[in-house]
């Protein structure tokens, strides 16, 4: 992938940029806010770190919007400066683009760069992504968030520690709407390719759902982990599915909300969304997650 616009240099949009650049996920990578010199700062900090962490990706910062014009992707991440709460992205007032504001700016983005996939990386996106696609009719293959999958990350690590394995081991995803309405596909989920509905008991599998459920929102930087595994997965680099938050197919006429589902993904946005085995309890909590 050729090149990427992060809008907003706050602390998870800073956090994005860096991780991009050390995995080498594209080629080039400009850093976008309108407060003064400071995304222009941070994208020179992280460039200065580059001998020593062996990665070539180009590094820029801008105050205007304009220079996201070229880019392949657009990630919605903080504003820097602004007054809120930086260290946790998925919290009431914090620097995330959201709401209004959110759904301005995305329409800004989806205005000047027309060819672009717009990812969602903040925990408490995930109604700029349905707002996104129900008022700003924008392809839901096209605008999507990326925080699922750090979620799902957290859940595998906990499954791992439940199961004393490891969380590379682990093959688990999350849907719904978390964190109230979360849905654990138990019937699917395998540890070294051992089923965990076995290899945990109904308690055991009861109380580490709640102990997933409490993680959320994740943080700035397994957020920021999150977004450059997605991008690296459109880029080809890994075909490994993504949890992310999908908007609702209403071609067919249903009505349902945005919600975190399991999809395969190309340079393009979104291939196809892959739905697990569900029990009839978990298609039952999944459809409930759903219901508007």
């Amino acid at each position: 992938m050729q090149s990427a616009a992060i809008i907003g240099a706050g602390e998870l949009g800073g956090a994005i940029a860096h991780v991009l650049a050390r995995r080498g996920g594209v080629r080039s990578i400009v850093l976008i806010d309108e407060t003064g010199r400071v995304a222009a700062g941070k994208a020179l900090d992280i460039a200065q770190t580059a001998p020593g962490e062996q990665f070539s990706t180009d590094l820029s910062g801008s105050t205007d919007i304009s220079a996201a014009g070229g880019a392949a992707v657009v990630i919605l991440a903080d504003r820097a400066g602004a007054p809120g709460n930086p260290g946790n992205p998925g919290s009431p007032g914090s620097n995330v683009w959201q709401g209004d504001e959110g759904l301005l700016m995305l329409r800004r983005v989806a205005q000047m760069a027309p060819g672009a996939v717009i990812l969602c990386a903040g925990a408490s996106q995930r109604e700029l992504v349905d707002r996104g696609v129900r008022e700003l009719h924008l392809s839901r293959t096209r605008v999507f968030g990326s925080a699922p999958e750090a979620f799902a990350n957290g859940a595998r690590a906990l499954a791992a520690l439940a199961v004393n394995g490891s969380p590379r081991d682990v093959a688990l995803s999350v849907l719904g709407v978390p964190p109230a309405h979360l849905v654990i596909p138990w019937e699917s989920a395998t540890a070294a390719g051992r089923s965990l509905s076995r290899a945990l008991d109904e308690p055991a599998r009861r109380q580490l759902a709640a102990r997933i459920a409490a993680m959320w929102p994740p943080g700035p930087h397994a957020l920021a982990s999150a977004a450059t595994a997605v991008i690296e997965s459109m880029a080809g680099r890994s075909l490994r599915l993504a949890s992310c938050f999908v908007a609702p197919d209403t071609s067919a006429g249903t009505r349902t909300k945005t919600a975190a589902l399991p999809v395969r993904l190309g340079q393009a946005g979104i291939v196809e969304v892959i739905l697990p085995s569900l029990s009839v309890a978990e298609q039952v909590a999944l459809d409930n997650a759903m219901m508007l």
